[in-house]
């Protein structure tokens, strides 16, 4: 395999668990310098449509304890599809 060029280390040859560890360090990293990424117009805009959606529909859509439990299901939803054991 190859070093990575700017961690000079082989990530293949890293754990999944420490794999899993680099991926949230990093995304952590950078969510502590959210104002370095602004939004794009299109997404500035989509985020304003939602939240007046939100204003004038507030019984429409899931409170997040729901779509928490709707996402804990998607590995079982994707085991039994899939056939998968």
């Amino acid at each position: 395999m190859s070093l990575h060029p700017l961690l000079k280390v082989d990530i293949s040859e890293l754990s999944v668990a420490e794999r899993i560890q680099l991926a949230e360090d990093l995304w952590d990293s950078i969510l502590k310098k959210q104002e370095e990424l602004p939004l794009t117009e299109a997404q500035q805009q989509e985020l304003d449509r939602r939240l007046e959606n939100y204003h004038r529909n507030p019984k429409n859509g899931s409170s997040w304890e729901d779509v928490k439990k709707t996402l804990r299901l998607f590995p079982i939803i994707f085991t039994i599809i899939f056939n998968i054991a």
